[in-house]
């Protein structure tokens, strides 16, 4: 293996950790303030679509990414009314914006840019990278800004009071509650943290990473980065590691896709499934002795 595959290789690991890491960041403060959503993989979805728009319209990825981010906000505002205020489950939210998230999607791209199941984002709209070398291979600004998100949360969460109330209304909100906290507010804003980061994720994915917008561009990747959430123990920093690992299986796949004398010798679409299988074992092994927040998913109501 030369210096350029294993050059293409170890950035392009680092661009696939990076939507698998912030969204497990952002699922560990929202669990950490107790309140689950499995719905990352409509977020991510949704925000690929709009962050596209978005960007397209501006000329400029950043503002893509805003996009993405304020779509994110949207999707976990409506989340955290319905678990938070509302006190409803969970669950069920997450698994409709999901459904909306692929069926809004596909029909999105098929009304707005008149194509069916894809659109090739304009160059214009796309974030340009850090660095590239001679075979290609190319440095995204993101995957800097992904660690620091990631270290600054692990920061904010165990180092600062605005952590220590997340972390309280997650373990304990009832004495959160008698110390004068706002369990309900904590919980909301930690949900919002959460789908802003999501929607980032979703928006690197279209208008960074991928440059394009596809009817599957999530392909499992908020379901992943729930199983890494889970395999780091909800420590932010941790994520990086876990996110690593899932994200090198993801680009593997890619990269033997784009090789054809490897994907000659091994089948694309076999690598392709290491991601999920990778993410089935951590599951299997970590399951018994994860210990996630002791109110993580039951809505608080107060006597």
């Amino acid at each position: 293996m030369n210096t350029g595959m294993i050059l293409g290789l170890t950035l392009g690991s680092l661009a696939a950790m990076v939507p698998i890491v912030l969204t497990s960041v952002g699922a560990a403060i929202s669990e950490r303030a107790g309140v689950v959503n499995i719905g990352y993989e409509g977020i991510l979805m949704l925000s690929a679509f709009f962050g596209t728009m978005t960007a397209e319209l501006a000329h400029n990825g950043w503002v893509g990414l805003l996009g993405g981010a304020l779509t994110g906000i949207a999707i976990g505002a409506v989340h955290g009314v319905i678990t938070v205020y509302l006190k409803g489950d969970h669950v069920i939210p997450g698994i409709g914006i999901n459904l909306i998230g692929y069926g809004g999607v596909a029909f999105g791209i098929l009304a707005y840019w008149g194509t069916a199941g894809q659109h090739q984002v304009a160059p214009s709209a796309q974030i340009k990278p850090l660095w590239r070398d001679a075979f290609g291979n190319a440095l995204s600004p993101m995957v800097i800004i992904t660690i620091a998100v990631a270290f600054i949360a692990w920061w904010v969460l165990f180092k600062t009071p605005f952590g220590l109330r997340i972390r309280a209304v997650g373990e304990n909100p009832e004495a959160a509650d008698a110390l004068g906290i706002n369990v309900e507010l904590y919980r909301f804003t930690a949900v919002l943290i959460a789908s802003a980061l999501s929607g980032i994720a979703g928006a690197y994915l279209s208008v960074d990473w991928l440059g394009t917008v596809t009817k599957t561009i999530a392909a499992g990747r908020g379901f992943i980065a729930l199983a890494n959430m889970v395999f780091s123990g909800w420590d932010p920093i941790l994520s990086l590691v876990g996110g690593l690992i899932f994200g090198f299986f993801d680009n593997l796949a890619i990269y033997i896709q784009n090789n054809p004398w490897l994907a000659g010798t091994i089948p694309w679409q076999f690598i392709a499934t290491l991601p999920y299988l990778v993410t089935l074992l951590v599951v299997a092994g970590i399951i018994g002795r994860a210990r996630a927040p002791k109110w993580d998913g039951i809505p608080y109501k107060r006597e």
